[in-house]
């Protein structure tokens, strides 16, 4: 784990000009121009956010040209979540994971959850200016693999090959053979960022999400049923192939999701993951 933390103490922290933004967000007294004031003195995050929002992601009738008008369609909380995402995404995604999986298919199966997860929030009735946070939540969920990978490349591969062969959680397998797991590695990397607890929970607790002692929050729930569903259809990969059949129902169950809705999700997921790819530069 030592080694772990030296590779998360020396990732690069979140740019003075995110952290203002999470600042703005988190602030009930602040304003669309003070978010917008903020993101302007940034041209290249100023840049994403335009692109953003002219892509088929969001499929505008309009071209948005301004990043005021950006806001104010998309709202205060997306474009955090936007500018949240950009910013994680551009530390990690030139990073190319060596033999354990693809990098394709680990952010396949990235923007599997993610869209998932918005999904059932929309199924949820969560409100639509909320929504982008279950995406986020998504897309980030298995960062933790990638500091494992980069300081034990051959060890992780191990353990893929070990969840594989005895049709087991690769969770079980990574803490068999390393003492911990990525969803603690997760956690530091979320709390080196300054993400907020929800947030964090459910990065560190998906594999898990009804063992806590306090009520999980939805955030949680949604993310670790939508990691469910995205195994079970096995679209992308990020070395782990194992689907929770019990915990799915649960989780549903839980929600309020019939669980053979979910079932019909795959032809949606495929469709909404090729628009996402706007979010890794494709």
């Amino acid at each position: 784990m030592v080694k772990v933390q030296i590779n998360i103490a020396r990732m690069a922290s979140l740019s003075t000009t995110v952290s203002k933004v999470l600042d703005i967000c988190n602030n009930p007294a602040s304003s669309p121009n003070d978010l917008n004031r903020v993101i302007s003195l940034d041209p290249v995050l100023t840049g994403q956010v335009i692109k953003l929002i002219n892509s088929a992601y969001y499929s505008l009738p309009n071209r948005v040209t301004s990043l005021t008008r950006a806001i104010i369609i998309l709202g205060v909380n997306t474009v955090k979540n936007l500018v949240l995402a950009t910013s994680v995404l551009a530390s990690f995604r030139k990073n190319q994971i060596q033999g354990s999986f693809s990098t394709d298919a680990y952010w396949a199966h990235c923007l599997g959850v993610g869209t998932v997860c918005k999904a059932i929030a929309k199924m949820c009735q969560v409100p639509a200016l909320e929504q982008e946070e279950y995406f986020v939540a998504g897309l980030l969920h298995d960062l933790g693999k990638l500091p494992m990978i980069a300081c034990f490349d051959d060890l992780y591969q191990q353990a893929v090959k070990a969840a594989d062969n005895e049709n087991i959680p690769l969770i079980h397998a990574e803490r068999r053979y390393f003492g911990f797991d990525h969803c603690q590695v997760g956690r530091l990397i979320s709390a080196k960022w300054k993400l907020d607890h929800k947030m964090r929970d459910a990065i560190a607790y998906h594999h898990e999400p009804l063992s806590q002692n306090n009520e999980p929050n939805k955030l949680l729930l949604y993310m670790s049923l939508a990691n469910q569903v995205s195994n079970q259809f096995q679209i992308g990969g990020a070395g782990d192939k194992y689907a929770d059949e019990l915990l799915m129902i649960s989780l549903s169950e839980r929600i309020g999701i019939a669980h053979n809705t979910l079932k019909t999700m795959k032809s949606m997921m495929l469709e909404e993951i090729e628009k996402a790819k706007i979010f890794l530069g494709k």
